[in-house]
């Protein structure tokens, strides 16, 4: 069919067009609005949504309001106060900048905007505009300081929009998830949510690191405050900050997953890659990590105009910012120790007399990153004495006047079984090995109580540890091709080869290009010998074209590892001598991701004395 002749579209038509890249259900309305409300300087914000926002959404902030002249205007496309020039967009510091929100909500639904700039109630304006016509009225109306605007029955005028959206519980948790991202970047302004006329969140506002740390705890939830690390780290104009959660946290589903740009919270390939690497060797397959972290830049060295909605940037350095968030993650998950976990199950028991808040504030503390000015910083003495002082706490075991005699009088070698007192002696994190079980497990006891370990997996990740260490002191070696092994390559495959072609060599790889659309394999890694250079090769410029990074080679070298190490482990239904195991226990406390075994299952538990007390019914 002839697609006729060329004629320019009439406004509503426009409008609803564009409404189609932003608007796609209730929660993107909230999303814009916020982001609105939030550049006008609010600190004060509350959403009152119906319907779970299908038949009204109605945002009120007290931020600087919009001059009841400007109004008309404000409903209109592509305009906005927030940029004027190309230099502004490239370098854009408010979260909308489009001037599509609007007039894009406006033509799919009735829209009445109320607003003042004074302080006078008196003073303020209402403008109204539905989707037929786009014709905007404006009124005088009694309004504080600030905006509200109201949108009912979205989706009216265009049915077919409307049949894609859910159930009205679906949509809610949509528009509750948007704001709890909103009100996780700014926890300086204050939020409430209420559906149907019930409030379902009120979050108070603070300026402090304590106001942060209580606004992640109610919209995350106490068990990720109690199992989560913190990450602080600034080099090379970079700052990444926040809390990262542990291997044994992980979930089902990526729902818990929070990353924020310069305040923005965005979903980004290179982003995820990171963080997906930095967790690669402690997850266990199939399950998702939690997170919530803020990366702060240059404005001018992150694009955010590059999606309609702004979920999406692009980093003028990909490779750089890739590098910089996956080191610090993989240092801060491999810097937890055995008596950091031990420090967490202290708190666990004194969850009731503590407040939450200050629970999580002291095991950040203990698990800091030092900030540093270049690369990982080492700890430092401080680091190093919080560490002895506030996690390690040593304990004073006694034999005799003790309900845990028995056990008490395996913990120290030299103590006697009569119950005679016992010297005093500083307990390891996992404490002293009392036994082994059916060859396989491994019972120790600690100052919190009983510690079961899995020595086979245990020790598989201490000799896995172990060797790439000494991969990583070594360079890579690799073995020339009796034949190279010519592959013809795409053009996205061929332009990551030519962009990228420096790193091949730190990866053992020598490749040669032989025409604009060839290349010859020359060598490969040694360890990778019997793998198929190929496909390899293909996996590594794939990753390379995605996210300018690419860990296939050594993520296969690591699978070869942890093959290598779990035939070099202790095997189940071996007998360990006391010293054996200890020598294990001692091990585990100084190697890096030792919780977790190569295939992120983990390799202790601790079971303390209140756990221990309760499957016995004692203090009934």
């Amino acid at each position: 069919m002839s697609p006729g002749k060329i004629k320019q579209l009439d406004n509503r038509l426009a409008n609803q067009i564009a409404a189609g890249e932003v608007v796609e259900r209730p929660a993107s309305v909230v999303k814009e609005l916020l982001e609105n409300a939030l550049d006008a300087g609010a600190t004060v914000i509350t959403v009152d949504v119906d319907e779970g926002g299908v038949k009204r959404i109605r945002i009120t902030d007290n931020g600087t309001g919009i001059d009841g002249e400007e109004l008309p205007l404000a409903m209109a496309r592509h305009a906005t106060s927030k940029i004027a020039s190309i230099d502004d967009l490239e370098a854009v510091a408010t979260l909308g900048f489009r001037g599509e929100a609007l007039a894009s909500i406006a033509s799919v639904s009735k829209l009445s905007v109320s607003s003042n700039t004074s302080d006078n109630p008196s003073q303020g304006q209402v403008a109204r505009c539905e989707g037929r016509e786009m014709e905007v009225t404006v009124s005088p109306a009694a309004h504080p300081r600030g905006t509200t605007l109201e949108i009912r029955d979205l989706f009216y005028n265009t049915p077919a929009r409307r049949k894609f959206l859910r159930t009205e519980r679906t949509e809610l948790a949509r528009v509750e998830e948007v704001v709890k991202r909103t009100a996780l970047a700014r926890p300086d302004v204050s939020f409430v949510l209420s559906h149907n006329g019930k409030v379902l969140h009120r979050l108070a506002a603070g300026t402090t690191e304590h106001d942060l740390q209580r606004r992640v705890i109610g919209i995350c939830g106490e068990s990720f405050a109690r199992e989560s690390v913190v990450v602080d780290r600034v080099a090379h104009g970079l700052s990444l900050r926040g809390w990262l959660g542990l291997p044994t946290f992980s979930r089902s589903q990526a729902d818990l997953q929070y990353f924020f740009v310069n305040g923005r919270v965005v979903k980004d390939k290179v982003i995820t890659h990171a963080v997906r690497q930095a967790y690669r060797d402690v997850l266990y397959g199939g399950r998702h990590p939690a997170y919530v972290l803020f990366l702060e830049l240059d404005a001018n060295r992150v694009d955010v105009n590059v999606h309609p909605t702004k979920h999406e940037v692009r980093f003028r350095d990909s490779r750089s910012v890739h590098g910089f968030v996956f080191s610090t993650l993989g240092r801060a998950l491999a810097d937890v120790r055995p008596a950091d976990m031990a420090n967490r199950a202290n708190l666990d028991q004194v969850a009731e007399s503590q407040p939450l808040e200050s629970q999580f504030q002291q095991v950040s503390m203990g698990l800091e990153i030092p900030r540093g000015t270049d690369g990982l910083s080492e700890p430092t003495a401080s680091t190093n004495a919080l560490d002895e002082g506030l996690l390690r706490q040593p304990s004073s075991f006694t034999a005799a006047g003790s309900d845990r005699r028995g056990l008490s009088a395996g913990l120290n070698p030299g103590s006697s079984a009569s119950g005679a007192m016992v010297p005093e002696v500083d307990v390891p994190p996992l404490g002293f090995a009392i036994a082994h079980l059916h060859g396989t497990y491994i019972v120790a006891q600690n100052a919190e109580g009983m510690v079961l370990v899995d020595a086979h997996a245990a020790h598989e990740r201490i000799t896995y540890e172990r060797l790439k260490e000494a991969r990583a002191n070594a360079s890579i070696a690799s073995q020339p091709l009796l034949v190279p092994i010519p592959i013809t390559l795409t053009t996205a495959e061929m332009g990551a080869y030519e962009e990228f072609s420096d790193l091949f060599s730190q990866l053992g790889l020598v490749v040669d290009a032989a025409s604009d659309d060839t290349v010859l394999i020359r060598e490969i890694p040694v360890i990778l010998a019997r793998d198929n250079a190929i496909n390899l090769l293909r996996d590594v410029l794939g990753d390379l074209a995605e996210v300018g990074h690419s860990d296939r080679l050594s993520a296969r070298m690591d699978e070869i590892l942890t093959t290598m190490a779990c035939h070099g482990s202790v095997r189940a239904n071996r007998a360990l001598s006391i010293a054996e195991m200890n020598a294990l226990l001692r091990d585990m406390e100084v190697t890096e991701n030792s919780g977790q075994c190569n295939h992120g299952r983990p390799t202790w538990v601790q079971l303390g004395h209140d756990e221990l007390d309760k499957l016995f019914l004692r203090g009934r």
